[in-house]
Parts: structure tokens; C-alpha cells; sequence
């Protein structure tokens, strides 16, 4: 499957959906037809005949027909793919049968940017897709957040992440294809949760913070107003490197900052003459004591690490901000084939097979992870 083909099925205003042929050319869409779902929010019945009353929601929606064709094409892969984690997550309680599938959001986007990868479908698009995929869920429950957050701020912080009318959208077709209860309620608050990202002035455009710094502080949850400018003290200045392996960070640092001192696991497993896999934890401590001495005296350096999945790069960053340190973060991304082809020829105790398990811990970082996010992509 590419994305050549896979455009080819995505209905223009007034189409049909062509189920068969999409299931053909994505054959993981087929486990949707036989993964039960709790009849509480799901009466309709299993995830294939949720994901086809999404999609014909979806074509039906005045805000779909009316967007620019790549948004509709973006729109359209969301709702396609928003479920595909479902069969893999699903949970069954042995005592009452109440069916679960607890993280599927965050694992179908993971999922659908591994197979829209391979498919070649470009960057922009489908991390536009995925980021709506991994919080479709957020515009139902805004006003109840679990984690306590305000509406405020996850509308704020969502409009930096994805288009907030796209992912609206798409909530909006996801209630629609179901039968549930309480669906009307679910539906206000929908219709709520709009009319505040309206109100916030980040509809269809990021909320605009006071700054880098401030929209940093406050997206990592600091009780400020962002509206404000927020003091920065003094520290390192620090380029972390984020891709795969093999996506060509290596080759980017010493064109763009072969001066600087680098951190690096790699770098610091070949210094303890360790492989792959052996004794992380070791080569881990001697990278990070290697940072700490380059942070106390903020010295400007390059920190050279896969930092793959938002768990990896929290931590690195959590070490960085602690010391007041300004970070430009660089993503790098090259097609399967490409970053295949080189691992495979590196001098490396990493597989081929191991890079390809590495995948489904993928991330892409979010552009308010760091004072600033470069995403390079070939």
C-alpha cells in the first residue's frame, strides 16, 4: 500500500465510502469487524461498523465538505484509522464481560504513523492525522478532565499540537457514527468545547503565548498566565537530537554543529566498550554525568540520542529545564527504505529487526516540547 492508492479512495464531497477496497488495501482494517465494544457507548456494534458510521459522518459534515482538499484527506485518515488500535487493546473482564480497550488512542497513533510511514504519506499530513488520532477522545471529556486541567489549557495546548476545528471535526463524526448513551449530552459539549476554542482565538490557529519560554513553562503545567511574559534564567544552550536510528542525526550534527560538544549513549556504550542492549543503565549514568558538568557551567552542547518515544525525551528535557537550559529540539526523518538500508550498512550492534521493534515506542515530538522544534524530514 502507498499513498498513491490510498488517496485514490478518499472521497471527494458527495462520494461514497468504498469499504472493501480500503479493507484490500489495509488489510489491518479487517480486525475491526470482529472486535467486540461495550454496548454502553457502543450499541452499534463491533469497531468495523463504527468506523464505517464515522466515516459516512464524517462526509456528511458541513465542515469536512467545505475544507481545502488536504484537509479533507487528513480529516478523512483520522476517522479511518482513529479505532485501528482497538482489536490489540481490547480487555474483557472475566467476572462482569465489560469490554475495555484502555490506551487506544495513543497506540492507534503510533500504529497509524508506523503504516502511513511505509506508505509514504507526507509529513505535514500524517502527523496532522495522528495527532488527532491519539486525542480524539479529548474534545467529549474537556469539561471533566481526569487530570484536572482546565478547558482552557487543553484547548490552548491542543491548538499547538494539531488544527483544533480539524479535531473537532472528527469528535464530532466519531459520536455521530455510534449509538450510546447520553449521546446528545456528548454532543453539547462538543459543541462547547468549540465555541471556547472560538472564545480562546485558537480555532484554527495556535493560541498565541506571551513567548517561547512562557508557552514552554506553561504547556509543562506551571500555574501561570501565559498571557505574560515569564523570566528565563541563564543556562546551556542545547540542540537535542530526536529520529531513529539511521535517519541521519549523526551526519546533521557534524555539519551543523561539529563544534560543540556532544552527549550521546551511543558515544558513551563505545567509551565502556558496551553493545547494544547491554548494561544501559551504565552507559545511561555516564551520558548524563557527562551533561551535568556541561550544564552547570552552561556551556552550549549537542545532546545526540534517538529520544524516539515522549517518555525518552521527558526525561532528557525534565534534566534540562531543571537547569534553566534554552533547547532547540531537531527532529529527523528519512522513508523506511532509506533508514533501513543504512542501519543495515552502519557499524552497529542495532538489527534491522531491533530498529523495526523500536517503532512502536514512536513519538514525534510536539512543538511545544521545546523553546523550539525543527522537524527535517526527507
Amino acid at each position: 500500500m502507498n499513498w498513491k492508492e490510498l488517496k485514490t479512495l478518499i472521497p471527494a464531497p458527495g462520494g461514497r465510502v468504498d469499504w472493501p477496497l480500503l479493507c484490500e488495501l489495509i488489510p489491518s482494517l479487517l480486525a475491526l469487524e470482529t472486535t467486540p465494544q461495550d454496548p454502553r457507548h457502543h450499541a452499534e456494534g463491533n469497531v468495523g461498523i463504527h468506523t464505517r458510521l464515522v466515516l459516512e459522518a464524517l462526509l456528511s459534515d458541513p465542515v469536512w465538505q467545505g475544507a481545502a482538499q488536504e484537509r479533507r484527506e487528513v480529516m478523512f485518515i483520522a476517522a479511518l484509522l482513529h479505532d485501528i488500535a482497538k482489536p490489540d487493546t481490547t480487555v474483557i473482564d472475566p467476572v462482569t464481560g465489560a469490554i475495555g480497550q484502555p490506551g487506544h488512542s495513543k497506540r492507534g497513533a503510533v500504529d497509524a504513523r508506523i503504516l502511513l510511514w511505509k506508505a509514504a504519506m507526507p509529513f505535514a499530513m500524517r502527523e496532522a492525522a495522528c495527532r488527532i488520532i491519539a486525542v480524539h477522545q479529548l474534545p467529549f471529556w474537556a469539561f471533566d478532565s481526569r487530570r484536572a486541567e482546565t478547558p482552557e489549557f487543553i484547548v490552548r495546548r491542543l491548538s499547538w499540537e494539531l488544527d483544533v476545528s480539524e479535531l473537532t471535526c472528527m469528535a464530532r463524526a466519531d459520536m455521530r457514527g455510534r449509538i450510546c448513551e447520553n449521546q446528545a449530552g456528548h454532543l453539547a459539549d462538543i459543541e462547547l468545547f468549540e465555541e471556547l476554542a472560538r472564545e480562546q482565538g485558537c480555532w484554527d490557529r495556535p493560541w498565541q503565548a506571551a513567548d517561547a519560554h512562557t508557552r514552554l513553562l506553561y504547556a509543562r503545567g506551571k500555574d501561570i498566565d501565559p498571557r505574560f511574559s515569564m523570566h528565563q534564567e541563564a543556562g546551556s544552550e542545547v540542540i537535542v537530537m530526536c529520529g531513529m536510528p539511521a535517519s541521519g542525526k549523526d551526519t546533521w550534527v557534524r555539519a551543523n554543529a561539529k563544534d560543540l560538544p556532544v552527549v550521546s549513549f551511543d558515544d558513551a556504550k563505545t567509551e565502556l566498550g558496551l553493545k547494544h542492549g547491554q548494561n544501559d543503565g551504565k552507559a545511561a549514568h555516564h551520558a548524563l554525568d557527562k551533561a551535568k558538568v556541561l550544564l552547570r557551567s552552561r556551556t552550549r552542547f549537542v545532546w545526540n540520542a534517538t529520544h524516539l518515544s515522549l517518555d525518552m525525551r521527558t526525561r532528557t528535557l525534565d534534566l534540562l529545564y531543571a537547569y534553566h537550559a534554552r533547547v532547540r529540539l531537531v527532529y529527523l526523518e528519512a522513508p523506511e527504505a532509506t533508514v533501513f538500508s543504512r542501519n543495515s550498512k552502519r557499524d552497529t550492534t542495532l538489527t534491522n529487526k531491533h530498529l523495526g521493534r523500536m517503532l512502536h515506542r514512536w513519538e514525534i515530538p510536539m512543538p511545544w516540547e521545546a523553546h523550539e522544534v525543527v522537524y527535517l524530514t526527507t
